[in-house]
């Protein structure tokens, strides 16, 4: 399943919520992150960067629609409101490319983007709402007051004013603002996750105990009947498709003041995620046409937020240790597949290398195809284990031993993180004679889910050498998979442009090329 995330921006929380998703569904999930500068730290938890327009560039949405085809995206899933409305309004287009858009109804979008219709569409629900005017000059419902854009988000440029003074100074500062009573009370964020037909799956109400520019530092859940019964009220009509992010102030009276609905999943939505909300669980077998069970929410817990940095430009520094992945980075996986066909075919007690190659060069499941032909189906699983087992004629690259000899010699430590399955590269590693400080086969942490993009091995390797990520350099030669880990973690990265390798084919990736054994030298600086 392919996801495309726009305006991805620093929603780390809410991909790592999908990785897992993925991970306890026990489904096959890549993510696309799309991004104006390639510079937002969430694209270090995307499998594949996306360069794209303005959102308010008129060739936006032709810019995502190409993506979408090119990538096979299943479902794009927006982040931010700048370009709800546009991608609303053009949903058709893209699901005539096979693409789904989580998106609500361009109608209730622009409900959502202009404050004086949120306003009244709470109150059309039978909910309170503070009644907003556009102009100071009008507003008489006393002070303290608030005056914010009509289309704001993020509370920015949002301001609480004591009296009519500091209102027509603030006028003057807000373009296209609205003016409305203060609400004094607790202020509660509500986490919506609806199905594609509005109905709701999950709704938790959760206190905002503390809140930076906007955006939610700690918070509690907050299982309250009454918020959760109005919220339903509000989906009736609403119909959200996906997640909506309501906001509400309940005063010392007990009284809901609505404030605020976002139509898709708000900063602090990864929380209610936390508490027991599976909406990324839900929308995976949403879109695998599954059902979605009833969720328990961790009512009454509390959660609080820090930020964390990733590496975005490498810059240079003293290395302590370098890390390689194995196949096509020290020696030419092609030829390890050729030496399981031999096996393969003295254990068939004829001349099929040369055919089971064929096979493999024509794209074609080899193995499965011979035994088709020769009508020995019945034999797959001993010829599989034949391959697997074999202890393989192998080579590594010239100039590989003496490049790990001169690093080990100049006190770095050097290590490989491979996946596979754990005899075939055991076989590997002892057929070229590698010694080097650490070996981790992730498959042997417990299981094909250890291996790369996930950063487990990566964070035992490093913690055995007692190293800073910083001093550490990863070398791999598939942009798919190697370097979403070292990028999280902080470490250097290095992409082997293997010409001859199984995964050489992706000019978008965004490491720094290396072609051979010498240039690593001098890349490095050692």
């Amino acid at each position: 399943m392919r996801l495309l995330f726009t305006g991805v921006g620093r929603r780390i929380e809410l991909l790592q919520a999908f990785r897992n998703a993925a991970l306890v569904l026990n489904k096959e999930l890549k993510i696309y992150g799309a991004d104006m500068a390639g510079t937002a730290p969430a694209l270090a938890y995307c499998d594949y960067t996306r360069i794209v327009v303005a959102m308010k560039d008129p060739g936006y949405i032709d810019n995502l629609l190409s993506i979408c085809k090119a990538d096979h995206i299943d479902l794009l899933i927006p982040t931010i409101d700048t370009d709800l409305l546009v991608l609303s309004e053009n949903k058709e287009k893209f699901e005539a490319i096979g693409t789904k858009v989580m998106i609500s109804a361009p109608d209730k979008i622009r409900i959502c983007r202009d404050k004086n219709n949120t306003s009244q569409f709470f109150v059309d629900c039978g909910l309170h709402a503070p009644t907003p005017v556009n102009d100071w000059k009008e507003y008489k419902s006393g002070y303290p007051a608030f005056i914010k854009p009509k289309d704001g988000s993020s509370s920015i440029n949002a301001f609480k004013v004591e009296n009519q003074e500091e209102l027509e100074i603030y006028a003057g500062q807000v373009k296209d603002y609205i003016v409305q009573p203060f609400v004094s009370g607790h202020e509660y964020t509500i986490d919506i996750f609806c199905d594609w037909h509005g109905g709701p799956i999950s709704i938790v109400p959760r206190e905002r105990l503390q809140v930076r520019a906007g955006e939610v530092l700690k918070t509690q859940i907050c299982m309250d009947k009454t918020m959760i019964q109005e919220s339903k009220a509000l989906c009736k009509v609403f119909k959200p498709c996906g997640p909506m992010t309501v906001q509400l102030i309940r005063d010392a009276a007990g009284i809901d003041w609505f404030i605020e609905i976002n139509p898709r999943f708000g900063g602090g939505a990864p929380l209610s995620v936390k508490a027991g909300a599976r909406s990324a669980e839900a929308i995976l077998k949403i879109m695998d046409g599954e059902e979605v069970e009833a969720q328990e929410i961790a009512d009454g817990a509390i959660y609080s937020r820090f930020d964390q940095s990733v590496c975005i430009t490498e810059g240079k520094g003293h290395i302590k240790g370098v890390i390689f992945d194995l196949d096509d980075t020290l020696y030419p996986e092609k030829e390890y597949v050729r030496s399981g066909y031999r096996a393969v075919s003295d254990y068939l007690d004829g001349r099929y290398e040369e055919k089971l190659w064929s096979f493999f060069e024509a794209g074609k499941p080899a193995i499965d195809e011979l035994l088709k032909e020769l009508g020995r189906e019945n034999e797959k699983a001993e010829v599989l284990e034949v391959y697997r087992s074999h202890i393989p004629s192998i080579h590594l690259y010239p100039g590989v031993a003496e490049m790990i000899e001169e690093l080990k010699a100049k006190g770095i430590k050097v290590g490989i993180i491979t996946d596979g399955r754990p005899e075939g590269q055991r076989n590997k590693i002892e057929a070229l004679g590698l010694n080097v400080d650490g070996v981790i086969i992730t498959d042997e942490l417990g299981g094909v889910q250890f291996r790369k993009p996930c950063d487990i091995a990566f964070r035992i390797l490093i913690t055995r050498w007692r190293l800073n990520p910083a001093d550490v350099v990863y070398v791999g030669d598939n942009p798919t998979k190697d370097f979403q880990a070292p990028q999280q973690l902080g470490m250097r990265s290095l992409w082997f442009m293997n010409a001859d390798g199984l995964y050489c084919d992706n000019p978008k990736v965004q490491k720094q090329p290396i072609n051979s054994v010498s240039q690593l030298i001098g890349v490095l600086e050692i």
